[in-house]
């Protein structure tokens, strides 16, 4: 296989999720696309699911925050003995059956406390994303590593096998007195080290495929074979990002999709509402109540009413008006204080986001910059094994200096693996900063 200039594996990753005519993995075939391991991982994840409660919990308390401004209604009965005047505490007068309305019209502390829950619940649905997007990269780099060691260890494997025919040529060469004894203690080193690396690739290769099992939720009963592709792409971070490759576009891109940015966003609103609700606690709140109550028989009303009636309708509205509050004073400076302090990290934030999309593509340049060079040191590897190749047929050359030359190729090789593997990642976390990860793979 020969790399050509400007291919990329994550451009790939962008044409299997573009993809619609996917099969279900181990259904007719047991073949693993990127796109299939990254949806299985979501679905499969208990911290994606953890996110998803803790969001539908901070709705929930959003929801019981709204329902003091939606009607309300109490019914319950009871039966009290009474001596005297027939009253319970807190004024009320004893009855067999009672029905209670309320509804908050009006009040800016309780409207403010719903806001800014309102806005919280939105930071929720922020680390439900970024959760997911967590388990997005982590599956992706897994698949995407597990596919460059499997193609390494083959690499390796040939390197192995070009390191056994020149150790038993130098041989040959030392039985003739044509090569020092050295030389075989120096080609038996080069072919252990090969062996090392063999060993280190074959339990990296165990890991991630561990990895990406837990992840997926595939079995150790099924097969686990990656899809291989050696289709040319064009070098892009996703169809989505194509018109925002200038950094300036980048960084527009950060400032909108930024995690971190947006729950300083959403902190910022929550501390306005709250500020707005505490200067507005200097007014009255107003409540609509209602009751509709079935006074007893026996709890001696008649003796201290003339007019006694057992059905009762009170319906009304109540104004509450502070006259005298200490504390209101006190909660102004507090949610001014926290106010002051969510527009300081909210400009932190985006300062930090500034800089390290930025830095991320910068990264992605220099990536592909060193790509670029291990693909062509790769290529001046392959060209000299065809020359090698061509003297070996004439007679110009020995098995030693042609296995000599597979073994740099597949030197080569594993760096351009490593080279390009950089890059992906770089490119994965780019994508996730500008907000394009998900787009990518649904």
């Amino acid at each position: 296989m020969r790399v050509r200039g400007g291919s990329s594996l994550l451009a790939v990753i962008c044409a299997l999720a573009a993809s619609s005519q996917r099969r279900a993995y181990a259904q007719d075939t047991d073949v693993l696309t990127l796109r299939q391991a990254v949806t299985l991982a979501l679905k499969n994840s208990q911290d994606v699911r953890l996110a998803q409660v803790q969001y539908n919990v901070a709705l929930g308390e959003v929801r019981l925050d709204r329902a003091a401004f939606l009607p309300n209604l109490y019914t319950g009965a009871g039966v009290a003995y009474t001596h005297g005047f027939p009253s319970l505490p807190g004024g009320q007068a004893p009855s067999v059956f009672q029905l209670d309305y309320t509804q908050s019209i009006f009040d800016p502390v309780l409207k403010a406390q719903q806001h800014a829950a309102e806005e919280l619940a939105k930071n929720k649905k922020i680390d439900l994303d970024r959760t997911q997007e967590d388990v997005m990269i982590q599956t992706a780099e897994a698949y995407l590593e597990l596919a460059k060691v499997r193609h390494s260890l083959e690499l390796t494997g040939s390197e192995r096998s070009s390191g056994e025919k020149i150790l038993e040529a130098i041989r040959e060469r030392v039985q003739a007195n044509q090569e020092l004894p050295i030389e075989i203690t120096r080609s038996q080193l080069a072919l252990a080290r090969v062996q090392e690396q063999i060993v280190k690739l074959e339990d990296r290769e165990q890991y991630l495929e561990i990895q990406l099992r837990d992840l997926t939720g595939i079995p150790d009963s099924e097969g686990l074979q990656l899809e291989q592709s050696e289709q040319t792409f064009t070098d892009q971070l996703s169809a989505n990002a194509a018109s925002a490759q200038a950094e300036a576009g980048l960084v527009d891109l950060a400032m909108q999709n930024d995690h971190d940015v947006a729950e300083a966003e959403n902190q910022r609103s929550a501390q306005e509402d709250i500020f707005h609700g505490a200067k507005l606690s200097y007014f009255p709140t107003v409540n609509l109540v209602g009751q509709y109550s079935v006074l007893s028989k026996f709890n001696n009303y008649l003796e201290f009413y003339q007019h006694f009636e057992r059905n009762n309708v009170n319906v009304g509205v109540q104004i509450t008006i502070p006259v005298f509050a200490s504390k209101t004073r006190a909660s102004i400076a507090l949610a001014k204080s926290q106010l002051e302090e969510a527009e300081a990290a909210l400009g932190s934030k985006r300062q930090t986001a500034r800089l390290d999309v930025q830095q991320k593509a910068r990264n992605v340049r220099e990536l592909d910059a060193a790509r670029e060079v291990a693909r062509l040191d790769l290529q001046l590897a392959q060209e000299t094994v065809q020359d090698e190749q061509a003297k070996f047929d004439q007679g110009r050359a020995t098995l030693q200096e042609m296995e000599q030359a597979r073994l740099d190729e597949n030197n080569k090789w594993v760096a351009f693996l490593d080279a390009d593997f950089a890059r992906q990642q770089a490119q994965l976390t780019l994508l996730q900063a500008t907000g394009q990860l998900a787009k990518v793979f649904r």
